[in-house]
């Protein structure tokens, strides 16, 4: 029997995932709860676990393809167990289109039997083939299947496809030649300089539309979004109610265009010739979540930043005496952990700081535990994994489940709980170099705190100047809950703490 997997909410209010990578093949036996894919979500990737006993029928999602909650991601056999009726899948699956999309696919989701029915009889095709066959407008039917019983594949489709577009094009060839050279089509260009003209465009003289709106399938879009393109750009040959329809040929052969037009663009460079040397990157996954989060945090609230600066060249010798006893125990001490006491330190004498703002109550929530959130720069960007109950753990233990978890955001393991529940952050931007920064709130927290590069620096001691090491701070606020008052005194604090470390042990 068949049994249709379909892409769970992997995470609170998650509307689709990235497949990263098939962890199996069609055709492999699987067990209950083994990863059949890993899905890239927000920040995180995580495996996504077989439901079931069985074996893999067929993947419907192709690497590096985002793919909605609730559609489905793969068919497994499975004995025992009946297929999930057809009315159900169809359902199901013009649910997840957006309004637009499905009046352009309702006509064909009759089509997805695992049998179809034509006027010459029945045709045997995966349902991914039948949904290629729609978006490249090839009549399944026409399509000799080169699978098992004659199964149409989708191979089969594309080979049929291509077919058909080499047809076209040798028409279209015949055409050119045979006509004057005004009665070419607007998207086909010259060459320049008096030359013959030809049905590819030059580069650098890549034809594009206009349009605001523009009507194509889900998986037409993608394709766009996955080679960086913007559909309204995209030439159209067809209509649908009267607008304009591009299928998945057009946004490949306008995409191969671009490509040609980048490529002599790149070689009139090489030769000194001036030219446009652009690259676009689609806007998505883990870049676009932290654009969005940051967004709402600057424009939701009001921030201002405090900068201070502090010696701290006890703090630097005590590290060091305890860092050969830490190395003893397997456990790599950095300063981070006295920053992190530090802060839960300060917090407990000015509350509001560990604090959120519950804007549809009109209520400030303070909270009384303390789970420390420490921004980690990664290849993929900027990801927070959150240190728990700080106030609760000693010196070594802070240090011990911050490294792991630092280690796990970085090799992308981290799970999306080990990155929720903060109410303070902490961000070392000085770690890279420099000294001052105006950081931005983690929303709804309502403080981060900044660190500069600790480093030796001239510090007046007595009336002389000496190179002591010293910390500089950058500490931004909401300022709806914290006045700049209180943030001074707050760093006023943090800061005696950072720079006499032994206060850490009364607290």
């Amino acid at each position: 029997m068949v049994r249709e997997f379909k892409l769970p909410d992997v995470g609170e209010g998650v509307a689709e995932g990235e497949l990263v990578s098939w962890q199996v093949e069609e055709g492999d036996t699987v067990t209950e709860d083994q990863a059949v894919a890993e899905v890239e979500t927000d920040k995180a990737i995580v495996e996504i676990p077989s439901p079931v006993n069985g074996t893999v029928r067929e993947l419907l999602a192709e690497e590096g393809e985002v793919v909605p909650v609730g559609n489905v991601l793969l068919t497994f056999n499975v004995e025992g167990e009946e297929s999930e009726p057809e009315e159900e899948a169809t359902e199901s699956a013009e649910a997840s289109t957006d309004s637009q999309e499905a009046a352009v696919e309702e006509s064909s989701a009759s089509a997805d039997a695992e049998e179809t029915e034509t006027p010459e009889g029945r045709v045997f095709a995966a349902p991914s083939a039948r949904r290629l066959a729609r978006e490249l407008g090839v009549d399944i039917a026409s399509v000799e299947g080169t699978g098992p019983s004659g199964r149409v594949s989708e191979h089969d489709v594309r080979a049929a496809a291509e077919g058909a577009t080499e047809s076209e094009a040798e028409e279209e060839s015949e055409a050119v030649e045979t006509e004057p050279a005004e009665s070419e089509p607007a998207t086909e260009t010259g060459t320049t300089g008096g030359g013959a003209a030809t049905t590819a465009a030059t580069p650098a003289q890549v034809e594009s539309a206009d349009r605001e709106r523009t009507l194509a399938a889900p998986a037409t879009r993608r394709l766009a979004d996955e080679q960086g393109i913007d559909i309204n750009a995209v030439p159209s040959t067809e209509e649908r109610d009267g607008q304009a329809f591009v299928t998945p040929e057009a946004v490949r052969e306008y995409a191969e265009a671009q490509q040609q037009a980048q490529a002599a663009d790149a070689a009139a460079v090489a030769t000194g010739e001036t030219g446009p040397r652009e690259e676009r990157i689609p806007y998505r996954g883990i870049r676009r979540t932290i654009g969005k989060q940051m967004q709402k945090s600057k424009f939701t609230a009001p921030h201002v930043t405090h900068h201070d600066s502090i010696d701290v060249t006890e703090l630097v010798e005590t590290r060091a005496e305890l860092k050969e006893i830490a190395e003893e125990r397997g456990i790599k001490l950095t300063y981070m952990p006295f920053v992190l006491k530090a802060i839960v330190a300060a917090l407990k004498d000015y509350p509001y700081l560990n604090s959120a703002l519950d804007e549809e109550n009109d209520e400030i929530v303070v909270k009384n535990y303390y789970n420390i959130g420490i921004a980690v720069a990664t290849d993929d960007g900027l990801m927070v994994p959150v240190l728990k109950d700080v106030d609760k753990k000693d010196m070594l233990q802070i240090s011990s489940e911050m490294n792991e978890l630092v280690e796990k955001a970085r090799d992308r393991t981290i799970s999306r709980e080990e990155m929720q529940g903060g109410t303070f952050t902490i961000t070392n931007f000085g770690a890279i170099g420099g000294e001052y920064a105006t950081p931005i709130i983690n929303h709804p927290e309502v403080g981060i705190l900044g660190l500069g590069e600790l480093k030796k620096r001239p510090v007046v001691v007595e009336g002389e100047v000496e190179a002591r090491y010293t910390l500089p701070i950058s500490m931004s606020i909401d300022h709806r809950i914290i006045d700049g008052a209180v943030v001074a005194s707050f760093a006023n604090q943090l800061l005696e703490y950072l720079h006499n470390p032994r206060l850490l042990l009364l607290e």
